[in-house]
């Protein structure tokens, strides 16, 4: 597995589905391409069976894929009911049991809605919350597995930057789940460009250090977005129209000899536009490296 920055798509592309009928193929398809990791999606609930689970691990490791699972969309940290978050731990302990079946190393999880709260209510909430679920976790086997809070794309949502961070602060196993494409949006368009990637690479390193900050988890796509809500779609490297560009960060991450995981949310292109990341972050790789031999 490269010793680099891993890239890869979060579930399947058009182009793979339109070839092949189960997931289980994904793993060589994505190395025949060139890619290195790959998102498994149970956004919509934790579906997939043992057995299936385990032949996925197996298959991603003959063909030196990591994996990562991205957990159910309805969890919430940030609902004070205990039902409430009762539910949210049920969810993430069966998509830590599956991640745990594939081998899959981390599991990412949504941070939750601010339901009328202000932000620091919300977090406050989320706070204990999230030290409930890791102390499941570690009750139920699981305390091997990084849970990585994601920031998140819609305005009345937990989960900017700074919020994230704060969760991760509680535990150590905590990885950030940098949504480049989710920042841009509940910016409206602020945090994109080499400033931006600088500024969040720093935050990142400023409240972790950066032992932590270099191996984060990240998401990328361009996302369209409206002024009142921020998230609204998904678009493709192709559509021009929003953002954020991705060469910024990946001239960035190389320069800052960091190796996290990328992987590319693009609507129905997200193994193509994942392997255009990787050929921008290897040729900003290159390019230092080239400098440095200069300056010698």
């Amino acid at each position: 597995m490269s010793a680099y920055t891993m890239f890869g798509p979060a579930g399947n592309a058009a182009s793979f589905s339109a070839a092949h009928k189960s997931s289980l193929e994904a793993p060589r398809w994505l190395h025949e391409m060139g890619l290195t990791c790959y998102e498994y999606q149970c956004g919509k609930g934790v579906n997939i069976k043992e057995e299936t689970a385990r032949e996925m691990g197996a298959r991603a490791r003959q063909w030196q894929i990591a994996l990562s699972l991205h957990a159910p969309y309805f969890i919430n940290l940030a609902n004070p009911d205990p039902a409430s978050l009762e539910k949210t731990t049920g969810y993430i302990l069966a998509a830590c049991q599956a991640a745990d079946w594939m081998g899959a190393t981390r599991v990412i999880v949504h941070t939750g809605a601010l339901m009328k709260r202000t932000r620091a209510e919300a977090m406050a909430i989320a706070v204990p919350s999230l030290r409930s679920v890791l102390a499941a976790c570690d009750a139920a086997g699981f305390g091997h597995i990084a849970l990585c809070p994601e920031t998140m794309g819609k305005i009345n949502q937990l989960g900017d930057l700074e919020e994230v961070l704060a969760l991760c602060t509680i535990d150590a196993r905590l990885v950030p789940c940098v949504d480049f494409g989710h920042l841009y949006a509940r910016t409206l368009g602020e945090l994109s460009g080499e400033q931006a990637m600088r500024h969040i690479l720093g935050r990142m390193e400023a409240v972790l250090g950066e032992a932590r900050a270099a191996h984060f988890h990240s998401h990328f796509s361009k996302i369209q977005f409206t002024p009142n809500g921020g998230e609204k779609m998904h678009l493709t490297f192709d559509q021009d129209e929003f953002g954020p560009d991705p060469l910024p960060l990946m001239e960035e991450i190389a320069r800052r000899g960091w190796s996290p995981t990328i992987i590319c949310e693009s609507a129905g292109t997200q193994a193509e536009d994942a392997l255009t990341m990787q050929r921008m972050y290897r040729a900003a790789l290159a390019e230092g490296e080239q400098r440095q031999e200069e300056t010698k």
